[in-house]
């Protein structure tokens, strides 16, 4: 197995420099296979959401699609692939929010605290307020 940092998915996914895509593509496409499997840890999935919605102003619909297709790919194992699809079913928050409330309820937290007003829109989270 071969753990894939953030910049060869976002090269891949984004294409925006020739020379990286050609290499992040042919090692996703040619190298990785179901013996030789490229691993996406849940710190990538938070960064490369991060880096499609703030840098390249993709949107929330395009970087949850990003994720089903690393999901559906036998070439690729997700780590806590249930808690990415947890996280995925909450398609009005970002994927990395969602993911941080998601590891919570894993680990058995009753809730997740925050002072983000978006964030705090999903069930189970949180808004801190000043008294």
């Amino acid at each position: 197995m071969i753990a894939l940092d953030t910049n060869v998915l976002v090269r891949y996914f984004v294409r925006d420099d020739p020379r990286q895509t050609a290499i992040a593509r042919r090692l996703l496409e040619e190298e990785l296979s179901t013996q030789e499997r490229g691993f996406v840890s849940l710190t990538v999935m938070a960064e490369l959401s991060w880096a499609l919605r703030q840098v390249y102003r993709r949107s929330a619909e395009d970087s949850c699609e990003i994720a089903r297709r690393l999901l559906q790919a036998a070439e690729i194992e997700i780590e806590s692939e249930e808690i990415l699809r947890s996280a995925l079913r909450h398609s009005h928050t970002d994927i990395a929010d969602a993911l941080i409330h998601e590891i919570g309820v894993h680990r058995g937290c009753e809730r997740t605290v925050t002072f983000d007003r978006r964030f705090a829109r999903l069930d189970g989270v949180e808004l801190l307020k000043a008294e």
